[in-house]
């Protein structure tokens, strides 16, 4: 029992990032107003782009260049003792795509607010109820 402690204490890092998934999850679902959903999304995409960027991170390791020089071809190459780039370089997309996202939703919502005068849910469904 004091092993599983242990684990679950020393891996807080994914622990924050369930939060912070579950706080956006939360806006998602609960809330009303757009903005406030646009907001819950963005906070889910954060906390997904962080836990990738962890889980590419390990200890002792360096980062994979390997330098040139007369003896380089002497040493065998060790892929244990580097760094995996590859979630870090894909973040840096999903860094891109969380902001096109951000910016069409609020896009979209600038274009329903200057059509209904609110961004409020309900009183969006009533105006389309109407007609």
């Amino acid at each position: 029992m004091d092993d599983l402690i242990a684990v679950l204490i020393s891996k807080y890092n994914f622990w924050v990032y369930i939060i912070l998934m579950m706080v956006g999850f939360y806006a998602i679902i609960t809330k009303k107003n757009l903005v406030k959903k646009i907001i819950g999304m963005n906070i889910v995409q954060t906390a997904i782009i962080l836990f990738y960027i962890s889980i590419g991170a390990k200890k002792g390791a360096t980062l994979p260049i390997i330098e040139h020089g007369h003896n380089a071809g002497v040493h065998a190459v060790h892929a244990a003792d580097y760094i995996n780039p590859l979630p870090h370089v894909l973040m840096l997309t999903a860094i891109v795509v969380a902001v096109a996202t951000l910016g069409v939703a609020l896009a979209l919502a600038i274009k329903i607010y200057g059509q209904y005068n609110t961004l409020e849910e309900n009183e969006i469904h009533a105006q389309i109820r109407e007609n």
